[in-house]
């Protein structure tokens, strides 16, 4: 550990993983350390022997869910959205080539005490069972409004300014009803609040673009998946690194991050040894996240709750669908932040057949974080089994540019990943000082 390096990232998380397979391609000598013996950190997809080890210490796994090398579960359940940013970046690194992708079957929302498929055009708002007649009529023309806007053609806007009109603005031109609002907003736009409705158009305009471009793609849900779970996707790009010269080091304790009289980074030291580094990047945990002692470099934002559940059956009313992702808007279940359902089987090779494993997730917002997510919880049936976790969400107390020490962000509630694909390019602009530029290529996706 004599030589130094350009880069030093501390943790396998996918963020880490994408920003040192993307700094390697960029010519960066990259050195990658986990504390852990395996991939994914926070992000890992574990076997049943596993799952149970972290959940319930002391307790076998029953005979009765199958053999333990079937099981990928996802300790953070996300969909990859198909036309969506962390599509361009697994294309533009060629990632893909270590990975094979299933779609998602179904997008669904709350509403109203029932789940309803996400409509994604103006025929499939026709025949929704989320809106009257009368609805159906208007958020018809919403949705054409949207198809048939034109940057450059001024009749097409019909007076509306996406940069300066509000969210708000818009719903009431057309008429849209709160109900409706809601599952555009969130299950559509995937906003995670209602903030979003008084500020200008134009981002929810895009997010509903992607949604519905990513839909027609593939055609039953806009999101894809990867075979063998989510933990593939941070050794793929971890694969990426190694092929342009990065190093990797897992089981390898930090002990100290290294600063000199200005306090500017030096280096890691693991025991006795220290290597040299320009720059470190590395998740909250590296950074004394939960700790008391030490610089503070992090705070606690918020908690999320999440429930891993296995089921022997599909969720009801999802046409024995068997994958989907279900959100239920805050405004349906009185709360201020959405709540997430995604559910994978056997179909992805993530658990045995006829095993269904459906996580529920949501911000916390009062001292009961399990009743938090009863409403997605009651969606689900029958629960063979559940493992829930509270979890903080950390966020770094500066940029990171005056002592070149950057850190990423606690991965959030939200069932897909273009959060996370933003703190990779939020991260990536304070490390190169520029922006990240990818290219835009097809993914290959089995039916």
């Amino acid at each position: 550990m004599d030589e130094e390096y350009d880069v030093v990232v501390l943790g396998t998380g996918l963020t880490e993983c994408i920003l040192s397979g993307l700094l390697s391609v960029e010519g960066k000598k990259v050195l990658h350390m986990d504390r852990n013996d395996y991939y994914g950190g926070d992000s890992a997809s574990l076997n049943l022997t596993q799952l149970y080890r972290k959940f319930r210490p002391g307790q076998e796994a029953p005979q009765q869910l199958g053999r333990d090398r079937d099981y990928a579960i996802d300790l953070i359940p996300k969909f990859i959205i198909a036309s969506g940013e962390l599509t361009k970046m697994l294309v533009h690194t060629d990632v893909t080539r270590y990975l094979e992708f299933k779609q998602i079957a179904g997008s669904f929302v709350y509403r109203d005490g029932r789940i309803s498929k996400v409509p994604s055009t103006e025929m499939e708002a026709v025949r929704s069972p989320l809106m009257g007649l009368f609805e159906k009529r208007r958020a018809k023309k919403f949705f054409e409004f949207l198809q048939n806007w034109k940057e450059e053609d001024p009749v097409t806007h019909q007076g509306i300014d996406l940069d300066t009109d509000s969210m708000k603005t818009v719903y009431e031109k057309f008429g849209l009803e709160p109900g409706t609002q809601d599952f555009i907003g969130h299950a559509m736009a995937l906003h995670l609040d209602d903030d979003y409705i008084t500020k200008p158009a134009r981002p929810t305009y895009e997010r509903i673009v992607l949604y519905t471009s990513s839909m027609a793609r593939y055609g039953k849900s806009p999101y894809i998946y990867p075979l063998y779970g989510l933990g593939e996707l941070p050794q793929s790009f971890a694969r990426l690194s190694a092929i342009y010269g990065g190093t990797y080091m897992l089981d390898k304790k930090v002990d100290e991050i290294v600063t000199d009289s200005d306090g500017q980074f030096v280096g890691v030291r693991c025991g006795e040894e220290t290597v040299k580094a320009k720059q470190v990047i590395g998740d909250p945990s590296y950074f004394g996240a939960g700790q008391d002692s030490g610089k503070l470099r992090v705070v606690e934002e918020k908690k999320v709750v999440r429930a891993i559940c296995i089921l022997k059956h599909p969720i009801p009313g999802t046409d024995n669908s068997d994958s989907v992702q279900i959100i239920i808007p805050q405004n349906q279940v009185n709360r201020r932040n959405d709540i997430y359902i995604a559910m994978v089987s056997s179909t992805h090779n993530v658990c045995a057949k006829d095993v269904y494993v459906a996580i529920v997730s949501t911000i916390v917002e009062t001292d009961k974080p399990e009743l938090e997510i009863a409403p997605g919880i009651q969606l689900l049936g029958n629960i063979y089994e559940k493992f829930v976790s509270v979890t903080p969400l950390y966020t770094p107390t500066s940029s990171g540019e005056a002592d070149q020490i950057f850190i990423t962000r606690s991965y959030d509630a939200t069932s897909h990943f273009e959060t996370v694909v933003e703190d990779v390019q939020d991260v990536w602009k304070r490390v190169m000082g520029k922006d990240l530029v990818l290219k835009k290529r097809e993914v290959e996706v089995g039916q």
